[in-house]
């Protein structure tokens, strides 16, 4: 994670997303853009919360670990989304452990310049609050998703999700054979019942397993088996 202060690369970030009103001027002052690399972590589940994030570029993996281990994946986010929101507002422990997918770019602001500047500020007030609410929406869905849809559309929609290039637009993609294990934990399945499937994939000619990758080779076609990607 590097954090940087630059007003101008954040005046772009913001001006694109439309979130000029969303913060006062003495929170201007107290921003910064964080930029985290394809496969960091930005919070893990159960670490102390401290800044707030509002992602603006790339896209993220938002995922939950039981107390016996096993992890189940929530939602993939695109920009625009907020991490540590309903930590801030409930003064907990981070509930998630988000991943980036992509380079990833946040806006962050610590919690303290937040509870001295923010608290009484509508605007801010109004966009955690549309945030929070859409938050449970997806969270609602992604739990009937896990516990309705079959593995084979669970996998392509994880498959869809993951591919993604520098230019923040989905294209066909590719994942390292060796993640299989990892991806199998987090769509709630079996190291051998997920090969199954991509053998299945492979004859049906929408991947292709080679030198140690899974590629993508029909988009299109893994889309409707995703049923154009629930997780997202």
């Amino acid at each position: 994670m590097i954090e940087v202060r630059d007003p101008e690369q954040l005046k772009h970030f913001m001006n694109v997303h439309q979130i000029n009103s969303v913060f006062n001027e003495q929170l201007l002052t107290h921003l910064s853009l964080y930029f985290f690399e394809q496969g960091e972590l930005i919070c893990s589940q159960g670490d102390p919360s401290q800044i707030l994030y509002v992602l603006v570029k790339g896209k993220i993996k938002i995922y939950n670990t039981s107390a016996e281990g096993k992890a189940i994946i929530l939602s993939f986010r695109t920009p625009l989304e907020v991490i540590g929101d309903i930590e801030y507002l409930r003064n907990i422990e981070i509930i998630n452990t988000v991943e980036a997918v992509s380079s990833v770019c946040m806006i962050g602001v610590q919690y303290r310049w937040l509870s001295k500047y923010g608290k009484d500020y509508s605007p801010f007030l109004n966009f955690l609050l549309e945030i929070i609410t859409y938050k449970f929406y997806v969270k609602s869905n992604s739990l009937s998703f896990n516990l309705l849809y079959p593995v084979e559309v669970r996998l392509a929609s994880y498959l869809m999700s993951i591919s993604f290039d520098e230019s923040d637009s989905l294209l066909e993609g590719q994942m390292r054979a060796s993640s299989l294990k990892d991806a199998a934990k987090l769509i709630g399945t079996s190291y051998r019942h997920l090969n199954r499937v991509i053998q299945q994939f492979c004859k049906e000619g929408l991947i292709e397993r080679d030198k140690g990758f899974i590629l993508i080779k029909d988009r299109e076609r893994l889309s409707i088996k995703a049923i154009h990607n629930i997780y997202e």
